[in-house]
């Protein structure tokens, strides 16, 4: 089914951010394929966007260089074309624990999905880009700028990102434009699945500690993930932006 739409694929789009930035693209007139490696919550995204554009899933494995790039032939096949990469498939579970107590298992499972899924993506969606002229957004996390104890895997997985995105840039320009976002604490509880999804539980005090005076929304990042897609962002790249509602320019002292 070719089609003269914009085509992006969304890596991670069956919960949590990744799938309000489906939401959001297919709204922007997209189609969009989400490539996802859990199949029930997939598929529950495809269907329940089928009424906002042309929606396709896939079961993806970022870590599985075949499952890459299948993922993305199919994509190319189904839709005819591909304008954009949203590289936003991560975890961060389970990587907390003391350095002394981190298993290079654990290490080796939480870079592999975060930094060198990410890798592969790009390395098999490179030469569609190029055709369309397209760009790639990859997803961090304000912990690749700071930390909280005990979370070295997580945080250096989202530190490779940022350099990740500055090199694809240099080497993948003018004909692809890549840059990153590195979100803040962004509340996804009505964004699972539905066996899991719930009401936010958000205190006042939650929201009040941050300068913009409110916790953040997936929508907050979706919402820049199709501008940094789109033409008019056309002389950006190479940049890493922060969307955390000010608390990583916060001082903090304890009184």
């Amino acid at each position: 089914m070719a089609t003269d739409k914009r085509v992006a694929m969304v890596t991670g789009g069956g919960q949590g951010i990744g799938k309000c930035i489906v939401r959001h693209l297919l709204n922007e007139g997209m189609a969009v394929a989400i490539a996802e490696v859990d199949v029930e919550a997939g598929r529950e995204a495809e269907e329940s966007f089928q009424q906002l554009g042309p929606v396709q899933f896939y079961e993806t494995n970022v870590v599985d260089e075949a499952s890459v790039e299948r993922a993305v032939s199919l994509t190319v096949e189904h839709f005819g074309r591909l304008d954009a990469l949203v590289n936003n498939a991560g975890i961060a579970h389970p990587g907390n624990a003391p350095v002394r107590e981190l298993s290079l298992k654990t290490w080796d499972s939480v870079i592999g999905t975060n930094l060198t899924g990410m890798f592969l993506c790009v390395k098999h969606s490179v030469l569609h880009l190029q055709r369309t002229k397209g760009a790639i957004v990859n997803i961090a996390s304000t912990r690749a700028i700071q930390s909280e104890p005990n979370t070295e895997a997580y945080s250096a997985s989202k530190g490779g990102i940022l350099a990740l995105t500055h090199s694809l840039a240099m080497s993948l320009g003018p004909d692809i434009r890549v840059n990153c976002i590195s979100p803040g604490w962004i509340d996804v509880s009505e964004w699972k699945k539905s066996q899991q999804a719930k009401k936010p539980h958000l205190t006042k005090m939650d929201h009040a500690q941050h300068p913009a005076g409110r916790v953040g929304k997936p929508e907050d990042i979706a919402a820049l993930v199709a501008f940094l897609i789109s033409d008019e962002a056309g002389f950006i790249t190479g940049q890493n932006f922060v969307v955390d509602g000010g608390m990583t320019k916060k001082m903090i002292y304890e009184e």
